[in-house]
């Protein structure tokens, strides 16, 4: 393996790979040990293992602060949404799974689609830092977000405040339409979130050889494969 790649991408001789807990679709459990176990901890295993290099997993509670930590020395590279506002300090590679983005609207809401949810008067409840608030964040013209920390939150500010909209993912709305009386999930979607790797900026030799990993395991069948192991709905292989 090519010395000035192993020195980019585990300056400490370890791969060190961010984590983000909050995606309940990438992280679907723990190990008896207490690891997270899912898609994303499985694409770290294969990385770590192609490089062969030991593995060290680094949980986060978000994804926002898997990003803002990524000039801080504590990850080599990063499963996270690929955004145009992480990209500032993170070089990501082509996304390797994309996930649905869409609102849930409460019992008599007239809006049956997700793109007429940008009006004037109508606010949005939002999980704040997630990779869809910051593309509602750039999008939304008309609508106002307000923002909560973390879902549960985000449900709560949704129903306590009588809001017209709550955008999330959209096998996360699956559940939460089951606790919502009368709430509908609406058509369409308003963004995709797409899954990506990153690697902190000026890595250039590391980015490159992740961009080949993610294809190939794109091509490879490896990605449809580890969905279907974890058994993930709403997660499907990026185009």
């Amino acid at each position: 393996m090519h010395q000035q790649l192993l020195s980019e991408i585990a300056p400490t001789g370890t791969l060190r790979v961010g984590i983000n807990l909050l995606n309940f679709l990438l992280v679907t459990g723990k190990a008896a040990d207490g690891r997270p176990e899912g898609v994303a901890p499985d694409m770290a295993h294969a990385i770590a293992q192609k490089l062969g290099l030991p593995l060290e997993l680094v949980p986060f509670s978000s994804p926002a602060a898997l990003a803002d930590a990524a000039l801080d020395g504590v990850w080599d590279i990063g499963l996270i949404g690929s955004e145009p506002k992480r990209a500032e300090k993170i070089d990501f590679t082509s996304a390797y799974v994309e996930i649905e983005a869409t609102y849930l609207v409460p019992a008599g809401s007239s809006l049956r689609h997700a793109n007429e949810v940008d009006q004037t008067g109508h606010r949005i409840a939002v999980a704040a830092g997630s990779a869809y608030d910051l593309w509602l964040v750039r999008n939304i013209k008309n609508a106002t977000l307000m923002h909560a920390e973390g879902f549960d939150a985000t449900l709560d500010l949704f129903v306590s405040q009588k809001l017209e909209a709550m955008a999330s993912l959209k096998p996360g709305l699956l559940g939460d339409v089951e606790k919502v009386p009368g709430s509908r999930i609406l058509e369409g979607q308003f963004t995709a979130v797409q899954q990506s790797v990153g690697v902190p900026k000026g890595r250039t030799e590391a980015a490159k050889w992740l961009q080949a990993f993610v294809q190939e395991a794109k091509d490879s069948g490896f990605v449809a494969d580890l969905i279907d192991k974890h058994h993930v709905k709403g997660l499907s292989v990026a185009p």
